[in-house]
């Protein structure tokens, strides 16, 4: 950071010498011992310290959303609902111009490197993380700690215990997918078949009738449109079920595609259900 205070005190501090010896040449009666004015530096405060990596924190899903969090960290063994799995560097500089905290160009760089993030974080494959309820979630720094000279970003992973709650933690999420066997905690069911008015997704340890079974992966691009995104997974996901099945005959499926909203924010992929 330029600082420019110090020259401006020095300037400051050289008028006041000769001011004082002006007056000492003088006898206009004024008090001899009064004191002269002092010339004053303000310093700027640093910005607030970094998060650390493999921190805790008891974020509301309100705040698990928003794009800046001033919640202090608690300690990993005690009920939080939030681990950071990656602090890094925003990249604030694009031809060779600073871009504020808050713009659509830091907000992508980040939205890009938490989700790879968490994968490493949480091991296993892309495809086990979207068939689980572990999320990433991202914050950067305010505009004023940004403007204090704050460049950092977090990378948070949460656990979803249903479409507007947070799953309470007490250990570690590092490695939970890389496990031979996903834990029911983690794993992603549905109170109901996907295209059911009363769907809810829900960790398998909690009440469920469906659960998730594969992944059904789209090229980059345009949207293909809900016609063909909804027959790609017709046979992958009707396999996928009799794989399972205790009856190869005699089964239920369902498969969940990505909306064109969906799509327009970044999920390329649909799901495939399964009773169970």
């Amino acid at each position: 950071m330029t600082r420019r205070s110090s020259a401006r005190g020095g300037l400051v501090a050289s008028v006041l010498v000769l001011a004082a010896a002006l007056t000492a040449c003088s006898d206009d009666g004024k008090d001899k011992d009064a004191k002269e004015p002092t010339a004053t530096q303000t310093v700027a405060a640093p910005p607030p310290a970094a998060p650390k990596p493999g921190a805790c924190y008891p974020l509301p899903f309100e705040t698990a959303v928003a794009p800046t969090s001033e919640i202090a960290a608690v300690a990993c063994t005690a009920n939080h609902t939030s681990e950071t799995v990656a602090v890094g560097t925003i990249n604030s500089v694009v031809d060779g111009h600073l871009v504020a905290v808050d713009s659509e160009r830091v907000q992508a760089q980040v939205a890009t490197a938490c989700p790879q993030a968490l994968i490493e974080y949480v091991g296993g494959t892309r495809k086990r993380l979207r068939l689980s309820m572990i999320r990433p979630v991202w914050f950067t720094p305010t505009v004023k700690d940004s403007d204090a000279g704050a460049e950092w970003y977090r990378c948070d992973a949460v656990v979803l215990a249903g479409t507007s709650t947070l799953a309470q933690l007490k250990a570690s999420l590092k490695g939970v997918l890389g496990q031979a066997k996903v834990n029911d905690r983690f794993a992603m069911c549905g109170t109901a078949a996907p295209d059911a008015k009363n769907f809810e997704r829900v960790p398998c340890s909690a009440k469920h009738k469906w659960r998730a079974i594969d992944v059904v992966v789209f090229d980059e691009g345009k949207y293909p449109g809900e016609k063909k995104v909804r027959a790609a997974g017709r046979g992958q996901c009707e396999d996928a079920a009799a794989d399972i099945a205790k009856d190869p005959l005699v089964f239920e499926w369902g498969y969940e595609w990505p909306t064109a909203e969906q799509w327009a924010m970044g999920q390329k992929f649909g799901r495939c259900w399964a009773i169970g």
